[in-house]
């Protein structure tokens, strides 16, 4: 059964990983390559239509070996999503909930909420040319942000009590009043519609990312139950 599962991760976490990468390569990282053209100064954001600062995403580059290892990125961790996706369903079904590719998919809308979104509503995805605070407080705060979400989450879904309702509520809000770490003050080089514009699309596209592997997570968790 364990080889089972493990096998069933690993399918989820490659297929939906090269899904995402896909999604990323279309959507997300012409904006990425964008960014660093005003983060290097060959574009600037005011006075648009000037030589400076031409319209237009630069499209993919031929950087192949960085393409790569954006694609080995997500698979990896899309890998390690899946086990531990996978790990979480089999102990939902020993406590006898069910599982299968739908509520699967619904798994992987969690786990998006809880790794991507809830952190995101802090600290959200930043292009580059974008001007934030040290590593290590952020790292931090994304970090407890996630395990709180997620034991929340665990809570509401699974004890049939009115004080894990309550537990849940105050866990999920707890990261955003204590605040994640900012500056104090606004700046950065990159337009701030392409920021915008960035932002958007990293959060809906892994979403889609996250629907796939829970739905395929949850297909494989179903015939080794």
């Amino acid at each position: 059964m364990l080889k089972q599962l493990l096998s069933g991760a690993l399918i989820a976490g490659v297929a939906s990983g090269l899904i995402a990468a896909a999604l990323q390569f279309a959507f997300v990282i012409p904006l990425v390559l964008e960014g660093e053209l005003f983060e290097t100064g060959a574009r600037v954001h005011f006075g648009a239509g000037t030589p400076q600062s031409p319209a237009g995403a630069p499209g993919l580059g031929g950087d192949w070996s960085r393409h790569l290892m954006t694609v080995a990125f997500d698979v990896v961790s899309y890998s390690a999503y899946a086990l531990i996706l996978t790990g979480l369903m089999a102990l939902a079904q020993r406590g006898g909930h069910q599982v299968d590719a739908r509520r699967g998919a619904i798994w992987g809308l969690m786990g998006f909420v809880a790794v991507q979104l809830a952190p995101a509503v802090g600290l959200p995805p930043e292009l580059p040319g974008t001007i934030a605070p040290e590593v290590g407080p952020r790292q931090l705060w994304w970090s407890l942000t996630i395990l709180a979400t997620a034991g929340a989450l665990w809570l509401i879904a699974f004890v049939p009590h009115w004080w894990a309702l309550a537990l849940g509520g105050v866990l999920i809000l707890l990261p955003h009043v204590i605040g994640a770490p900012h500056l104090d003050t606004y700046f950065g080089v990159a337009a701030p519609e392409l920021a915008a514009s960035f932002a958007v699309r990293s959060l809906a596209f892994a979403a889609v990312g996250w629907t796939l592997l829970g739905s395929i997570a949850g297909h494989f968790a179903r015939q080794t139950a």
